[in-house]
């Protein structure tokens, strides 16, 4: 049997993660488990296993325009998954070449600025920069809670919290913002979507397991695949949570620390909408 083609063109601009469980290599495993094709910009790469952070190594960022430039002018986008950028010269690049041949595709921020272990990720100064360039060209913007409270500086100790963390961080730009409350006590979890029309939020039982590593990237990265082909932001999102509660049930096992998701294991489990 032929494969099916794929469907839904999604450029990523993120680190490589030398572990395979979180970054690029996170985000071309997801978008091929749903139907798309996935292109990359590298922005930065890491030493890291399920353990920790041990190095990172920042690309130039003409190097990373260059990627940037070449695929958008061949192959086209579909939608653009923004990952680790890692400091303000970076964003700024970034920014530019978004401005210059990409201001109406669907851009998909998952503002990462820690290591699941809490190595940081992004440098201080260039936060300032994330708000002020980045969030304002944003389709939808999916911080966690850490995240959300550098974005918005302030402390989320509830979910009530996260309502207004959205308000903040929706008022730096994104026309949407996806708040993860995986990071909040107890075996119940939400994640909220604010838009300028409505919120929605999603209830869960929380998944008791230490494999964990890369599900932001993964579900920032499944929300732009299903933007990529043409599904609402709202169904896109409620696809992507699904997966990533699937491959985190379906995780491989590996590694003693903060073990990577199972991507593959829901290659058919989540047809491609239209």
């Amino acid at each position: 049997m032929t494969a099916a083609a794929p469907r839904g063109r999604v450029l990523i601009v993120a680190g490589s993660d030398s572990g395979g469980g979180a970054g690029i290599q996170a985000d071309i495993k997801t978008v091929t488990a749903l139907g798309g094709f996935a292109m990359t910009a590298i922005t930065a790469l890491t030493a890291q296993n399920t353990m920790g952070v041990f190095g990172i190594v920042g690309i130039e960022p003409d190097f990373i325009a260059e990627q940037m430039h070449v695929v958008l002018e061949d192959l086209g986008a579909d939608a653009i998954k923004i990952g680790m950028l890692h400091n303000a010269a970076v964003i700024e690049t970034v920014c530019r070449v978004i401005a210059e041949q990409a201001a109406d595709i669907p851009l998909i921020v998952d503002p990462v600025m820690f290591a699941k272990g809490g190595h940081a990720l992004l440098e201080p100064e260039a936060v300032s920069a994330l708000r002020a360039l980045l969030l304002p060209l944003a389709s939808v913007v999916t911080p966690n809670i850490p995240e959300a409270e550098a974005l918005a500086d302030r402390r989320i100790g509830a979910v009530e919290d996260m309502h207004c963390a959205a308000q903040a961080i929706a008022a730096m730009g994104p026309d949407a913002v996806l708040l993860k409350g995986g990071h909040l006590r107890g075996d119940e979890l939400s994640d909220i979507l604010h838009t300028k029309s409505a919120t929605r939020r999603w209830d869960d039982r929380r998944i008791d397991s230490r494999h964990t590593h890369g599900t932001g990237c993964t579900l920032a990265s499944a929300v732009a695949t299903g933007l990529a082909q043409s599904l609402s932001l709202e169904a896109a999102v409620t696809r992507a949570r699904l997966y990533v509660r699937e491959a985190i049930r379906h995780a491989p096992g590996f590694g003693g620390g903060h073990g990577p998701l199972g991507h593959g294991h829901t290659v058919t489990a989540f047809p491609v909408g239209g």
